[in-house]
């Protein structure tokens, strides 16, 4: 491989330096609910930043579905919400979605400034870095940015050092190490808080599992809009 301008960023901020190689990361829950669409059949998922942006869209083309959360919780008028078992069971199969998110969408609108823009949870993340690595190892130089857009919890954070690992081909971060920060980062508390019964316990399950597919997610932004695609991989 190449010289690896590897860098680990934490929140949203603002926008990201410019890289090679951008990898964002939303475990609980964007990005695992993101991952699920595409095994369902999804055709692609637009990003915005507002609500308002979201209903815009479906003024235009009534066929799109509306997913994603404010504050966690679902959105009123959405099609959708960011659970990943809401997900399991949907039938998004050749359909168009439109996600908003407080952390996962939002960073990832911050991190255009690169050539490859990927997105992930845990549960594609050992594909997304066994990519990017394949990339970077063509390139005498390659920055990549690792961004766990949570700002404080240490959800996204164990992914990030998972990702790491791997793109360094260390594998010194293991499956079962990360799972455990994050179920136990502050994010994941309220999913088994039975106080809060409006957040999922069963969501956890597929935000701490390996999936095996043969996909990575990419951003398309040569639309006026930003979308996340099915991008197949060996």
């Amino acid at each position: 491989m190449g010289d690896l301008d590897l860098h680990i960023i934490q929140g949203t901020a603002g926008r990201y330096p410019p890289a090679e190689i951008n990898i964002v990361i939303d475990v609980i829950r964007a990005f695992t609910v993101s991952h699920l669409a595409f095994m369902r059949g999804a055709r692609e998922i637009f990003l915005v930043n507002t609500v308002e942006e979201a209903f815009a869209l479906k003024t235009q083309n009534p066929a799109y579905l509306l997913a994603g959360e404010v504050a966690g919780l679902p959105i009123a008028g959405f099609d959708l919400d960011n659970s990943p078992h809401t997900f399991s069971l949907a039938d998004v199969n050749n359909r168009s979605l439109v996600q908003k998110t407080t952390n996962g969408v939002k960073g990832t609108l911050l991190a255009l400034d690169a050539e490859l823009i990927l997105v992930t949870g845990f549960s594609n993340a050992r594909k997304t870095a066994r990519y990017a690595r394949q990339v970077a190892q063509g390139r005498p130089r390659c920055r990549v940015n690792v961004v766990a857009t949570h700002p404080s919890g240490d959800d996204d954070l164990a992914c990030a050092h998972f990702i790491q690992s791997q793109l360094l081909g260390d594998r010194q971060v293991g499956v079962d190490a990360v799972r455990q920060r994050i179920t136990a980062a502050q994010a994941a508390g309220k999913f088994f808080d039975p106080a809060q019964p409006e957040f999922n316990e069963k969501d956890m399950a597929f935000c701490t599992r390996e999936v095996d597919c043969n996909f990575v997610m990419q951003v398309d932004k040569r639309l006026s809009l930003p979308r996340i695609v099915k991008f197949l991989v060996n």
